[in-house]
């Protein structure tokens, strides 16, 4: 993608984030999300993608922390893009965090935002692929089984106390078929949700990947402008 375009959209998009900041501080977008705690577990044997992280990880769970959260901040009853951050926490203190939000599963709609009511039979997806020895990689989360979750964040955090919320971790190549890598068992966290908590996948990238240099372009000049402050 040209250097040019993808700086005039980068600059786009912050410019629209900036008053946004300003007028829902501390959070212009994702302002409201329940916080969850757990492991993952990596799946043996699964396809490559050429990085190291997914394809080899750690041979005991990891510990993650997440946050499940509405985009634009409406109403519960109304459709919005979820968002979906996880954060892997490494045995020698380092973390690497994943921002994920719902979009389609297929071809071309897994690059597509979706507006959903609520997380039941949802994908989130990464949208901007990741750089790998074998070439682009997206990420997308799933449950597994699938189960209907409460819209309300008050009913979300009832219900995965009650059973826990197990989501399943895919790769794929930008038209492939997705591959699955590893298993998320998530619980409700005992401190609630706060402005402090932020997940940052510039400053903490997947281990073994590296960012394209439009992707930094497009999306760096806009998640600056909603982090600052």
């Amino acid at each position: 993608m040209r250097a040019g375009l993808t700086s005039i959209l980068g600059s786009a998009l912050r410019g629209l984030f900036s008053p946004l900041r300003r007028l829902r501080h501390p959070r212009p977008i994702h302002p409201q999300g329940l916080v969850l705690t757990g492991q993952a577990t990596w799946i043996r044997d699964a396809a490559p993608s050429g990085i190291g992280w997914i394809d080899q990880g750690p041979d005991a769970p990891l510990k993650v922390t997440a946050r499940l959260s509405r985009g634009v901040g409406l109403p519960d009853a109304l459709p919005d893009v979820l968002g979906l951050a996880v954060r892997f926490h490494a045995a020698d203190g380092e973390h690497a965090d994943v921002l994920l939000a719902t979009t389609g599963i297929g071809f071309p709609s897994r690059f597509l935002l979706v507006p959903r009511r609520s997380a039941t039979g949802a994908t989130f997806g990464s949208l901007l692929p990741y750089r790998s020895a074998r070439g682009p990689v997206l990420i997308c989360a799933r449950s597994v089984p699938v189960r209907v979750l409460p819209a309300e964040l008050g009913a979300l955090r009832r219900s995965i106390e009650q059973r826990p919320w197990r989501v399943r971790l895919y790769q794929a190549a930008p038209t492939g078929r997705w591959h699955p890598f590893a298993d998320l068992v998530l619980r409700p966290a005992a401190v609630g949700d706060s402005a402090g908590l932020r997940f940052d996948p510039v400053g903490h990238p997947l281990p073994g990947s590296t960012t394209y240099p439009w992707v930094r372009r497009l999306r760096d000049p806009s998640y600056r402008a909603a982090q600052r402050g």
